[in-house]
């Protein structure tokens, strides 16, 4: 026998037969704690009573009347009204019939306020057109995977203790039709290319510049209109996941550009969605953000805060992507980024930081790591706000990983002077080990250092081609022994001459020469040496893996350091000479008795080097006094680096009698 129960609000206004919210979405969508929105908002195909049609849904609480215009009502307006939630929830909702897969469509509002009328694509659309007639299209996000092995064994590459090389790049300009250098190839086309060259020169992981919807190609991606679509330049979601699963099937993880901090005016986007300030603030103060010409988003308005973090859970989810580096984090930290006196706001307890969005990447990275364990959040942060890479219930922000933009700068400012100079600024390559491991670091020579006259990482180093090629080596070098994962942009791995060009391919052809090729040699090298060599990736973010053996030299501008791994066995020692004068003997301190074995140099005839100051195998000798009771003497090449391994006894006791078996 049922028992009698009071009618509730529920029972008295039910929810429209085909809505896809239940009360539950409804309030965790009103706390800001729905992260899965993109199941919920946006146009969803499905069945009514055995009719076929599609399902949609738009949070628009400012507006007075909604409606779907499309190709299927000749953009009608009136031709099929949503009807608005009776739970002031705002979102307004319908099912249309005889409309599917491959239908255009944007949403018509007519606002409460100022007599606005806007016609907008659908902020959860997963597939949008390029203008000049912005348009969503019904499109699905199933696609049958056969990564299930990467997936499953993520966890080891994407970890901290994991060897981790980024080659970042940019889709549109990597590499172009080679019959028509003004068309763009498709995800499927670019997957055929860059997959097998990736794998080749040994990166560990592939980061793509925004590959989110963006009408302005010349923002590289960074002015996103589409924070669930793809773009569709290169094709349509399946394509892109097909390139994803392409990179995995080689063990070759994908991190994506995502950028929360702010979005572009286009009419047809996010801004004043439904005539009011809904996703960004009104007051331009704080809405406003004046290095980019685009609008902040309001992270202090709980529905604002759900759409993020849907958008971010969405490319975790649906496209197995390994990681999101999210931009330009600083501008969100502070209230006062890039604004003079009274043009910001200071926050409720009168201080500059952005409090709002401090809240909101604690809740994002939280949220992330918690859906999806195996993957890292890496954040593009410049300033000295701390803890960035700290746990959430350390008074961190939660991040994984971070940029090392003070690395980078020194370096870039070290390496750019005339060598007769460097050793008046030894510093710039020494301070960064002060602070290299208060945070989980990145060490990134992005596409941001090879644009805007700033010259290609190749033009940047001092002298004649030789030795710009010599620098750059050496520059590699320090960057792949230096605490911390590595990040390269295209087209530095071959040292292209000119400045990246978004509107054309790579300089593909300078590949082929000498002096490029043996650079390009080097990078493969250093990738493959990294992943072999548990010293220089094991301890990356501690300072139980990093020992300096020689820091004070610079009249002769040389440093040296050891990197340890986890067992006792994995040492490298590591020394640069940052001077054209080559180095014959130098002597080097280092902790442990024995033999030490030569696996990298930058002199070698391979890397178009001289090939005269090589190694081989080095013992040590005993030391009486002094911090090192053993010494190595190594020859240090001219602008280069070495790379050895010592050997413990038992390892060379087993390459003895290997040898002794083959000679008999």
């Amino acid at each position: 026998m049922k028992k009698n129960r009071k009618k509730t609000e529920v029972d008295q206004h039910p929810v429209l037969p085909h809505s896809l919210f239940s009360e539950l979405d409804i309030y965790l969508f009103r706390e800001g704690r729905h992260y899965r929105l993109y199941d919920k908002l946006g146009a969803h195909p499905c069945e009514k009573d055995g009719v076929p049609g599609t399902y949609f849904a738009v949070w628009a609480p400012n507006a007075a009347y909604v409606s779907v215009v499309g190709n299927f009502n000749g953009w009608n307006r009136q031709a099929h009204p949503l009807q608005v939630r009776w739970d002031e929830s705002g979102i307004w909702e319908g099912w249309i019939p005889y409309v599917g897969k491959g239908d255009l469509y944007r949403f018509f509002i007519k606002s409460k306020f100022f007599n606005a009328e806007m016609e907008k694509c659908d902020p959860f659309g997963f597939v949008h057109t390029q203008p000049p007639q912005p348009a969503s299209r019904i499109h699905d996000t199933w696609y049958e995977w056969h990564d299930q092995k990467w997936m499953k064994f993520r966890h080891t590459r994407n970890g901290l203790q994991a060897p981790i090389s980024i080659y970042e790049v940019h889709l549109g300009s990597w590499r172009r039709s080679p019959h028509d250098p003004d068309k763009l190839l498709s995800y499927r086309q670019i997957a055929d290319a860059l997959v097998p060259y990736v794998s080749y020169m040994g990166f560990t992981h592939v980061e793509l510049l925004p590959v989110m919807e963006h009408p302005f190609y010349g923002s590289w991606g960074y002015q996103i209109t589409g924070y669930f679509a793809p773009t569709s330049r290169y094709g349509y979601p399946q394509d892109l996941m097909y390139l994803i699963e392409q990179l995995h099937l080689n063990d070759i993880g994908v991190i994506l550009d995502w950028v929360p901090s702010h979005f572009p005016d286009d009419p047809h986007g996010l801004i004043r969605f439904d005539g009011t300030a809904l996703y960004e603030h009104e007051d331009w103060r704080k809405g406003y953000h004046p290095d980019w010409n685009s609008y902040i988003f309001n992270y202090g308005r709980n529905e604002v805060r759900s759409f993020l973090i849907s958008s971010a859970c969405f490319w975790l989810d649906r496209y197995h992507v390994d990681g999101l580096r999210v931009d330009a984090v600083a501008s969100m930290l502070y209230l006062d980024y890039s604004r003079r006196p009274g043009e910001w706001i200071p926050n409720e307890q009168g201080g500059r930081e952005n409090l709002e969005a401090i809240a909101f990447l604690r809740e994002l990275n939280t949220e992330v790591y918690r859906s999806f364990p195996d993957v890292q959040t890496i954040a593009e942060e410049s300033t000295a706000f701390p803890k960035v890479t700290h746990p959430v219930h350390q008074d961190g922000l939660g991040f994984g990983m971070k940029w090392m933009m003070g690395w980078m700068h020194d370096t870039l400012q070290f390496f750019t002077k005339d060598p007769i100079y460097r050793k008046y600024h030894h510093n710039l390559i020494t301070f960064s080990i002060m602070y290299a491991f208060s945070e989980n670091f990145v060490l990134p020579f992005s596409h941001d250092e090879v644009v805007h006259l700033k010259r290609s990482m190749l033009g940047k180093m001092p002298g004649d081609r030789w030795q710009q090629f010599a620098n750059l080596r050496c520059l590699y070098g320090y960057m792949y022994a230096h605490p911390g994962a590595k990040l390269l942009f295209m087209g530095n791995e071959f040292g292209q001459q000119h400045e990246w060009n978004h509107e054309k391919s790579l300089d593909w052809h300078e590949a082929g020469d000498s002096a490029n090729k043996g650079l390009e040699n080097w990078v493969h090298d250093l990738n493959h040496v990294l992943k072999h060599e548990p010293a220089l990736y094991q301890n990356n973010f501690s300072p139980e893996g990093f020992q300096w053996l020689v820091v004070d030299d610079a009249e002769q501008s040389v440093i040296a350091f050891a990197r340890r791994g986890k067992r006792k066995r994995d040492l490298v020692v590591f020394a640069a000479n940052f001077t054209p004068v080559p180095r014959p003997n130098y002597p080097i301190g280092v902790p442990n008795r024995g033999t030490y074995q030569e696996i990298l140099n930058s002199d070698d005839l391979r890397y178009y080097g001289t090939g005269n100051y090589l190694n081989g195998s080095r013992k040590t000798e005993a030391l009486a006094t002094g911090a090192f009771q053993h010494r190595l003497t190594v020859n240090l090449p001219p602008l280069g680096v070495v790379f050895l391994k010592w050997q413990p006894p038992a390892v060379r006791q087993r390459a003895r009698r290997r040898s002794h078996k083959a000679d008999a």
